[in-house]
């Protein structure tokens, strides 16, 4: 090719002398190694793990429905089962980070400009040092307990007796009752009063003011007395300072089978379940209801973590009605979804009735909600 006077050569610049390169190769060679490591420098950035945990909208479980092999969520044995129409939806978040894995600077940054998301430090969700095995067994167990929990709500809701002992799970070092109790003890007595449930020996506690209690508990079959000495909690209440559990012993059996969930916070839901089972007729009267929401065995619902995830999750499931604990309006508020009616809610029983009246087709919009007042 000849090139006239005009003409612009494009081509690769001449080679400069033999084993040499003319300063323009160098430099594109020295801006590319540039760009790679400033390229690679941002991935390391964005793919650096940080000491937080993301919590994310999770799926809902109906607690009317079925499992993954089809067979019913709540089965009752021993008693008739009615089975029901609509949604009873218990609802989840899903957990990134801590120790079931890190989170990325990328990860931390897209949920928290997300607002149906939630950052938090890892601090705040997991104690230092707990492993994932532990984690996860932490979670069945709570999981497990609020199974039980729900079961002896639901039939006190329904006026079926049991029996439940308060038998001592654990005992701290630094415990009051540390030498006097011992894991496995049942409560007889305290103060002289028979135990039946907890709020016996808080009532009898503070009645006491601190002065030392009569404690009768069954030990492997033998009757111990003890005189112990209350110490006070961080928010000054009386306590013997063991850790508790039920043992029930129920006239039905009732069989839970939903493996994907873990935690405590399903307990009211399963309640809810439960009752609708073991009643005839459809308490939802078909309607989507969803909830969140730990139970006592006395039928008390408290607080649970991840509302606004699960508000979120309740309505893209298309739930229009959300139960919801009294005890976390403070994070509710602000943070309902459109077209969502969250319900507040202290006990099963009101629980139960919020249900009824959706179910009825009447107004619910007088059912107590959660206010700024």
């Amino acid at each position: 090719m000849t090139l006239t006077e005009g003409d612009q050569y494009v081509g690769w610049p001449e080679a400069g002398p033999e084993g040499t390169s003319p300063p323009e190769d160098k430099r594109f060679t020295a801006m590319a190694v540039s760009a790679v490591l400033t390229l690679i420098l941002g991935i390391g950035l964005f793919t650096l793990p940080v000491p937080y945990v993301v919590e994310t909208p999770g799926p809902t479980f109906n607690t009317l429905g079925v499992d993954k092999a089809g067979n019913p969520v709540i089965a009752v044995k021993g008693r008739e089962m009615f089975p029901a129409k609509g949604n009873l939806d218990l609802t989840t978040v899903y957990v990134e980070g801590g120790p079931k894995g890190y989170v990325s600077v990328l990860s931390a940054f897209t949920a928290w400009v997300d607002t149906s998301n939630a950052v938090y430090p890892v601090e705040m969700i997991y104690p230092q040092g707990v492993t994932k095995e532990e984690s996860e067994q932490e979670s069945a167990v709570a999981m497990a307990t609020s199974q039980e929990d729900a079961v002896a709500a639901a039939l006190k809701e329904l006026d079926i007796p049991f029996d439940q002992k308060l038998k001592i799970a654990a005992v701290p070092e630094s415990s009051p009752s540390q030498g006097k109790l011992e894991p496995g003890d049942v409560f007889v007595s305290v103060g002289g009063k028979p135990v039946t449930a907890l709020n016996v020996i808080q009532e009898e506690l503070a009645a006491g003011a601190g002065q030392p209690v009569t404690v009768v508990v069954d030990r492997g079959g033998k009757s111990a007395t003890e005189t112990i000495t209350p110490g006070k909690n961080a928010s000054g209440r009386y306590i013997l300072g063991v850790q508790l559990e039920y043992d029930f012993t129920f006239p039905v059996e009732v069989t839970i089978s939903l493996q994907e969930v873990g935690g405590p916070s399903a307990g009211m839901m399963f309640a809810l379940g439960i009752v609708d089972t073991m009643t005839p007729g459809d308490l939802t009267g078909g309607r989507k209801v969803a909830g969140t929401g730990t139970i006592s065995p006395d039928g008390s619902v408290g607080p649970i973590g991840g509302i606004g995830q699960k508000m979120v999750g309740a309505q893209r499931a298309g739930a229009t009605i959300f139960l919801a604990p009294a005890a976390n309006c403070e994070q509710v508020l602000g943070h309902i979804p459109d077209g969502l009616q969250v319900v507040k809610i202290e006990n099963l029983s009101q629980a139960k009735k919020a249900v009824e009246l959706a179910g009825a087709g009447q107004d619910t919009a007088a059912l107590p909600t959660c206010t700024t007042d």
